[in-house]
């Protein structure tokens, strides 16, 4: 009786340290866990228009994504700001397509998009795409 219970509980410590074991190393504390290939970002791409969707690449951000922008002053009454944006993180780093969502021109990494921005009180900034800096120029 007291072997079978010495395995018993030898059995339930081997479980609880192989679930542990395989929590550490492949959960989501692990610093292995953004290299699995399961836990890889997918890419889904949207409208140049629609929320949560880079403009530049047309990829959808996940939660967390920025983009590179850079706004400029604007006067002191004035609820607006011209805005280039960049991109973001994918079509910057990663290489992806990124073209002008007004006139289709494929855009180099140095091109970015001029927008008016309107700023809001107790909403979300709104952002209007003008057009890149190539077809704004002609």
């Amino acid at each position: 009786m007291g072997d079978i219970f010495q395995t018993l509980i030898f059995v339930i410590i081997g479980i609880i340290l192989i679930s542990l074991g395989y929590f550490l190393f492949f959960g989501p504390p692990s610093p292995f866990y953004p290299l699995l290939p399961w836990n890889k970002k997918k890419i889904h791409s949207g409208k140049p228009g629609d929320p949560q969707v880079c403009p530049v690449c047309s990829m959808k951000m996940l939660k967390g994504d920025l983009i590179k922008t850079i706004a400029q002053t604007s006067g002191e009454y004035s609820t607006d700001r011209i805005v280039h944006i960049k991109g973001c993180y994918s079509c910057l780093e990663n290489g992806l397509p990124r073209k002008c969502p007004i006139c289709r021109t494929k855009l180099t990494v140095d091109d970015y998009l001029i927008s008016r921005m309107f700023e809001r009180k107790f909403q979300k900034n709104h952002i209007h795409v003008l057009g890149c800096n190539l077809c704004r120029k002609r």
